[in-house]
């Protein structure tokens, strides 16, 4: 799995992006709410761990989770 920090522009906030091994989208959520989005994925055991990771991750750069 891979995640991905989108900065957001002007009125857009920023966002997260996790993909899988094929880089198919398995969620897209607001840096500020990655609840309901990491839930419906079955992540929110890991969510976390997973946010302790979006918080030291620069913009734009993709990094690989081994979840």
């Amino acid at each position: 799995m891979y995640i991905i920090k989108v900065k957001g522009v002007a009125k857009i906030p920023d966002y997260v992006q996790l993909r899988d091994e094929q880089f198919t989208l398995l969620a897209y959520f607001r840096i500020d709410r990655p609840d309901k989005a990491l839930d419906k994925v079955g992540l929110s055991d890991q969510a976390a761990y997973i946010m302790r990771i979006i918080t030291d991750l620069p913009f734009g750069k993709i990094q690989k989770l081994d979840i």
